[in-house]
């Protein structure tokens, strides 16, 4: 039986080592790391990722299948909730670093069973929808920034890229601790809490500033 770490990195600041570093510091034994890098987890869906394939064909019962969130098998419902379900029912373990969740086809039980497919389908439903709603406040913040962009004074340049600004807020969405961000985006807790206090006007600076 193996334990795997299934890592997906689609910018830059969201690093193959960071997952891993953050398994290892939750206590998980890897023996082995599979991972789809400069990936989209919203319109590539895990069985047409490269390494996303190698799991299904690798993955055995018994085996444990390790992810940071479930978002890194997949940013829309569909994806995400066929994919659990599907190595469930081949008899292997999904557990996730962040808040130490456990999925398994063990139990029998019909309301543990509902149970636990709820929380994995609303898990799978609101990275979507995150995932849905952080594109149209882009759509929304440039077109703002294009209606007002006449000699305006831009305020301060900010010290974050959007790929840092993406990685912060999807993190802070999953309830990842500051410290923990702050080392993986190599941004300052002042900045971090900054993003988190007002993420409107943090998206806004970036628009504005082109970025």
């Amino acid at each position: 039986m193996s334990t795997i770490l299934y890592a997906r990195a689609s910018t830059l600041s969201q690093t193959i080592a960071d997952q891993e570093a953050q398994a290892s510091a939750a206590g998980f034994a890897i023996d082995q790391v599979v991972w789809d890098e400069g990936v989209s987890g919203v319109r590539v869906r895990l069985a047409e990722r490269a390494q996303g394939r190698r799991l299904f064909d690798m993955l055995r019962s018994g085996d444990t299948l390790v992810v940071r969130w479930v978002d890194r098998l997949g940013r829309s419902y569909a994806d995400a909730t066929d994919a659990i379900r599907e190595f469930m029912r081949r008899g292997v373990i999904v557990r996730t670093v962040i808040n130490g969740l456990t999925f398994d086809g063990a139990t029998a039980d019909p309301v543990q069973q509902a149970v636990r497919d709820a929380l994995i389908a609303f898990m799978a439903a609101t990275d979507q929808a995150q995932a849905e709603a952080t594109k149209e406040a882009q759509r929304a913040g440039i077109e703002h920034a294009k209606a007002n962009n006449a000699n305006k004074y831009r305020g301060r340049k900010p010290s974050y890229s959007r790929e840092q600004f993406n990685a912060v807020r999807d993190m802070l969405a999953q309830g990842t601790r500051i410290g923990m961000i702050a080392v993986a985006s190599g941004l300052t807790r002042q900045t971090i809490y900054r993003i988190r206090n007002d993420v409107g006007v943090a998206e806004r600076a970036l628009v504005e500033w082109g970025m």
